[in-house]
């Protein structure tokens, strides 16, 4: 027999709990800003379609990205947390189709003790350590790893078991600072990866083959 304080945890995929938090379907075309750091954080955010890159500043430093996030993922949720700025800039990657959730009817949500609250604070957990691995890499991994990982991230954004066809419309520039790199070097990499048939120039996409999970791998 259970005792009372035992309440079951139900874990519901980010689609249905996207679905029960509501909110506005916007949409963003590919580079929009979504929003700026610094700027008021009243609302969290779910991508339904597309996909999205978050970028950090420091004072006198260049931008880093800090994550790159796909479909069925939330973001901003750092206004949950008391932070009244964002406390980092996300823009699209490309055409995307977001979910914009207004804190207070999440708040409202996360107070009562139900399927949704409990399901919500897992995500938020394991969001938390997704972001924090994604930083140990700009930190732990050479210029060639990150774009492996980074080319690897992109061919699998879509969840639904489609490549991201979008990882061919970013810019030079753009991958290079999601890599935290310089062109020329981005360049020389890439050449390395399809040389060694990790990836092939498919007319206007880059299709990125499975093999290429082997630089990661090496030491």
């Amino acid at each position: 027999m259970k005792r009372a304080d035992e309440v079951p945890l139900i874990i519901l995929d980010s689609a249905s709990l996207s679905a029960d938090l509501g909110g506005e379907l916007c949409r963003y075309r590919k580079e929009q800003i979504i929003y700026s750091q610094g700027t008021p954080a009243d609302t969290l955010f779910y991508i339904e379609e597309g996909a999205v890159r978050l970028t950090t500043r420091s004072k006198f430093q260049p931008p880093v990205v800090t994550a790159m996030l796909g479909v069925g993922d939330f973001f901003g949720e750092t206004c949950l947390l008391g932070f009244p700025r964002r406390t980092s800039a996300a823009v699209a990657l490309v055409s995307s189709s977001i979910r914009v959730i207004k804190k207070e009817s999440i708040v409202r949500d996360l107070r009562q003790t139900n399927n949704v609250s409990n399901s919500f604070l897992f995500y938020l957990l394991s969001s938390m350590k997704k972001y924090r691995d994604q930083v140990a890499e700009l930190l732990t991994l050479s210029a060639e790893q990150r774009l492996a990982s980074v080319l690897l991230r992109l061919a699998h954004m879509d969840r639904r078991g489609s490549p991201l066809e979008g990882v061919t419309t970013i810019s030079q520039q753009v991958l290079a600072e999601m890599v935290g790199t310089t062109r020329p070097r981005l360049n020389v990499f890439m050449n390395r990866f399809r040389k060694r048939g990790f990836i092939k120039y498919r007319a206007q996409r880059i299709e990125v083959l499975e093999s290429l999970q082997s630089v990661l791998e090496r030491p």
